[in-house]
């Protein structure tokens, strides 16, 4: 089964930026996604970002601009690049991985953007 790691969340002021990471446990073969969700208190979990197995991306209109997913296929890594960083933007935020291997879903890592 596939486990994801995340890492580089914390604190940061409004207008600033974070960098997300978000390591597969192995190999990954056949179609799948790797994403970004968010979810905020009093929220439902939504998708911020997807990268499929091709490259193909996606954004939220809400991140559109200023977040930017990418991958390092080598590393089996996912990153999100937060920036201009709102305090709308806070939530914790899941890594997930969906294909061949099922779901999985990373722990979360939280992102609170605060003056």
């Amino acid at each position: 089964q596939v486990q994801l790691v995340e890492s580089g969340g914390g604190l940061v002021q409004p207008g600033g930026s974070l960098r997300l990471s978000c390591a597969a446990s192995g190999m990954l073969f056949g179609d799948y996604s790797l994403g970004w969700h968010r979810q905020a208190p009093g929220k439902q979990r939504d998708l911020v970002a997807p990268i499929s197995s091709p490259g193909y991306t996606n954004y939220a209109h809400s991140v559109k601009g200023r977040f930017t997913i990418s991958r390092d296929n080598a590393l089996n890594t996912v990153y999100l690049q937060m920036n201009n960083l709102t305090h709308e933007d806070t939530a914790v935020y899941f890594c997930r991985y969906l294909g061949v291997l099922g779901i999985a879903w990373g722990q979360g890592t939280q992102v609170t953007v605060s003056s």
